[in-house]
């Protein structure tokens, strides 16, 4: 046996165990920091990053490779976004979702990779790779501030929902750009075939969205409906996560022996796939668990995801050359600013041709301004820009467009991420009143303590609890409940424009009781399946209706 090979193993991995811990301290403190500060955590870590880079001897001798980050890093933080974006404000924004994940990254890689290639004499199919790579946006600081402000929701599904989406497309031109270039090198590449690439550009995406919403599917209705363990179905959603990723990516490795015309290289989206299991699981798997697991689970969605962010955006400012920086400044330039225009055009010319199409969706002109300048990089384009080692177009080349990522990324975290603030406040879309504050808090408090009272009534009548010693504590939670509710009627009465808040969200619940209903009630018989479908429609129209409201309020 080599024991100084062993040795040597586990050296290495004690120095990456201490780099490990070392990064999650570092990122505690500067979330200390920063909540003393006010002071977005991403773009903080960044700058530490950033000062850590600048350390002739490295203080963090650890690597994370693309493939590190975009399969390791990335699934966490896309399924925890995509897990409490309501499906049906996906659904009533789809058409400007489409319009700027999809449609706008298309039109926006080639604006950036045309006006790229001609101005700096890039080869084309490279400039396209660099404009595909950098058109995916990372809304997690801009998010941050909607919630902490309290912007609406309608504003946080667009955003987030762009970004969600066009992770997965810009990932799929990115990677067509690069087989085309592939081509170029080994000598048969014959011509650009557009029908081709939307062809492969529809197979992989709608491919990547088949895939998890199988996944999901199977964990919701199977998984999360019948097993009542919190820690079982919490390591089923992290299971789900990662593993619709690699299903997705390497769908042709694990199936390609099944089928004759399918080469272990084909893939679907993983980050697509990633997309739609979380939306599965969080609009359909989560009505079907406990109060217990859902907070087993936002808690633990919310740790990973915190340390993850703490990962990625750490190794965006140790991965940022700030001396190459000097040798390629006009590119950078030129780069934010071609980023910057495209952005403008697509937001702006996108929501304006949606306003004619879909008047009684119009997006507000403020709404347009938030999107167009909460419209940072991050980690998605780190990742691919860390893919290009020059084996296809060149060392020089490539690290030029790395550099140039590097540059963009950093201008929106610092620059943007530094001002959307400023900007949504200057905009008045901050809707975070301290007597609405007030009014979520004592709501909480009475759901809360009914919960409590409905537990504690459960333990009673199974026999566990003593009529004595349930009847003293459920005397001590109706006082609270009635405590509580006497508050929050003053409050309303001091404050009468929250009732409608309160009513819109009420009558939500109301219709939804309603559909379980029905749909129960065809279940057993009771009502044909003609009428079944005639009478949910009717209500999920009256949902639709009411939140439109509530969208607008």
């Amino acid at each position: 046996m080599n024991w100084r090979l062993i040795s040597a193993e586990t050296d290495g991995l004690i120095q990456q165990e201490l780099a490990i811990i070392l990064l999650l301290t570092i990122a505690a403190g500067v979330a200390i920091l920063v909540r003393r500060f006010r002071f977005p955590y991403t773009v903080a870590l960044v700058i530490v990053g950033l000062i850590l880079s600048a350390i002739p001897e490295p203080l963090i001798g650890i690597e994370f490779s693309k493939d590190v980050i975009l399969a390791v890093l990335v699934p966490p933080l896309i399924f925890e976004a995509a897990l409490h974006l309501p499906f049906s404000s996906l659904r009533r924004n789809g058409v400007i979702i489409f319009m700027t994940s999809i449609i706008g990254t298309f039109i926006g890689t080639f604006i950036v990779g045309g006006i790229v290639s001609t101005t700096l004499d890039i080869p084309f199919v490279a400039a396209i790779a660099f404009g595909a790579l950098i058109s995916a946006t990372d809304p997690v600081a801009v998010v941050a501030f909607f919630r902490t402000l309290g912007v609406g929701k309608r504003l946080t599904v667009l955003v987030e929902g762009e970004s969600l989406f066009n992770d997965g497309a810009a990932i799929v031109i990115f990677n067509i750009a690069l087989a085309t270039g592939a081509l170029m090198n080994a000598g048969t590449f014959t011509e650009f075939n557009v029908p081709e690439a939307i062809g492969e550009f529809l197979i992989v995406s709608l491919g990547g969205l088949a895939v998890g919403s199988l996944l999901g599917g199977i964990v919701s209705y199977v998984i999360l409906k019948n097993v009542d363990d919190a820690l079982i179905e919490t390591a089923v959603t992290l299971a789900v996560a990662f593993g619709s990723f690699l299903l997705a990516e390497y769908f042709g490795s694990i199936f390609g022996g099944l089928f004759s015309f399918m080469s272990s290289d084909f893939h679907f989206s993983g980050i697509l796939a990633v997309v739609a299991a979380s939306l599965f699981v969080g609009n359909v798997g989560s009505i079907n668990t406990s109060p217990t697991t859902k907070v087993t689970l936002d808690n633990f969605w919310e740790f990973l995801t915190f340390v993850v962010n703490s990962f990625v955006f750490l190794v965006i400012g140790l991965k940022i050359n700030l001396s190459a920086f000097r040798d390629n400044i006009e590119a950078i330039l030129i780069a934010v600013a071609v980023v910057l225009v495209s952005r403008a055009l697509l937001t702006y010319g996108l929501t304006w041709i949606h306003g004619i199409i879909r008047p009684k969706e119009n997006i507000p002109s403020d709404y347009r301004h938030v999107m167009f300048w909460g419209g940072l990089r991050g980690a998605i384009s780190l990742a691919l820009a860390l893919t290009l080692d020059g084996s296809i177009f060149g060392v020089e080349v490539s690290e030029q467009l790395q550099v140039m990522t590097f540059g963009v990324v950093l201008f929106t975290l610092l620059v943007q991420g530094l001002t959307i603030e400023r900007l949504i406040k200057r905009l008045g879309l901050v809707t975070r009143l301290p007597h609405r504050d007030e009014q979520l808090r004592l709501q909480a408090l009475v759901i809360a303590k009914r919960a409590g009272q409905q537990e504690l009534n459960k333990l009673h009548k199974e026999g566990i609890l003593a009529n004595d010693i349930h009847a003293a504590m459920d005397s001590v939670y109706q006082r609270d409940i009635d405590n509580w509710q006497n508050a929050l009627a003053q409050h309303l009465q001091q404050y009468p424009e929250l009732e409608q808040e309160i009513l819109l969200v009420a009558r939500i619940d109301t219709l939804r009781a309603e559909r379980v209903a029905i749909a129960e009630a065809g279940r057993r018989g009771l009502v044909s399946a003609d009428l079944q479908a005639t009478l949910i429609a009717e209500i999920d129209e009256r949902a639709e209706a009411v939140k439109l409201l509530q969208d607008e309020h």
